[in-house]
């Protein structure tokens, strides 16, 4: 690995302030991959917050539409009633005729 600049070297003695990460053999591995643990962490936790969001948003467009497609099937019914445009009458009427 390569050597490390003083900053570094201070940070690493410096861990939790208790221990003296400088005696420890192998402190640079470990204080690296603490780093890529806490990146992948919240690399993590973005990409679960991100799905489950898309979902949401996907189901919720869903039922905008659903509602969207009754309210206006509910307005045509609603408009054509007994009218010629009204497919029950026209059914009924053809029943009674016969």
């Amino acid at each position: 690995m390569a050597e490390l600049d003083d900053s570094t070297k201070k940070k690493l003695v410096k861990l939790l302030r208790i221990l003296d990460v400088a005696n420890i053999p192998c402190a640079q591995d470990s204080v690296f991959r603490i780093r890529r643990s806490y990146d992948v962490g919240v690399g993590g936790f973005i990409l679960v917050t991100q799905k489950c969001w898309l979902h949401c948003r996907y189901n919720y467009a869903k039922l905008r539409i659903q509602k969207r497609i009754a309210r206006e099937g509910i307005k045509n019914k609603i408009l054509n009633e007994n009218t010629h445009l009204d497919s029950e009458r026209k059914q009924t009427y053809c029943n009674r005729s016969s």
